[in-house]
């Protein structure tokens, strides 16, 4: 399980995507994980429009200077508890894209992270996997 997870979270829980600043591969595999193949809803996790309804703020890509304090003020919009996930590789490390001039950093520069994907980008059914260790389900 996600070490720290609230327990309020298991079961189910709520996810706001922030893109700070991805090429879109990552967005494609996150749309096929709660595609109808990966289906991640069955698992308890579903996408919503606003942080203030979020439990979870799933974030992708590298962190550009414009996107930095419009994602620290999503996740500070999302009520406590809540996790973040870093999805891709630009999210945890920024990839190919570090030391760009436009790059701010990784995700964990600007907000704490909670827990990480790999992959350039992920499988679908990784993010699955790691949003079911966060439901428990």
């Amino acid at each position: 399980m996600v070490a720290g997870r609230p327990a309020a979270l298991a079961g189910s829980v709520q996810i706001r995507h922030v893109d700070a600043g991805s090429c879109n591969g990552c967005e494609i595999e996150v749309g096929s994980a709660f595609g109808p193949v990966y289906d991640a809803e069955r698992y308890g996790a579903r996408l919503v429009a606003s942080p203030r309804h979020a439990d979870v703020v799933l974030v992708t890509g590298v962190v550009t200077r414009n996107m930095l304090e419009p994602l620290r003020r999503a996740v500070d919009a999302t009520p406590r508890p809540r996790l973040v996930l870093a999805v891709g590789d630009c999210a945890r490390s920024c990839g190919v894209f570090t030391g760009a001039y436009g790059v701010a950093g990784a995700v964990s520069d600007a907000v704490e992270v909670d827990l990480e994907v790999a992959g350039c980008p992920p499988e679908p059914a990784a993010v699955v996997e790691a949003l079911r260790r966060v439901t428990g389900r």
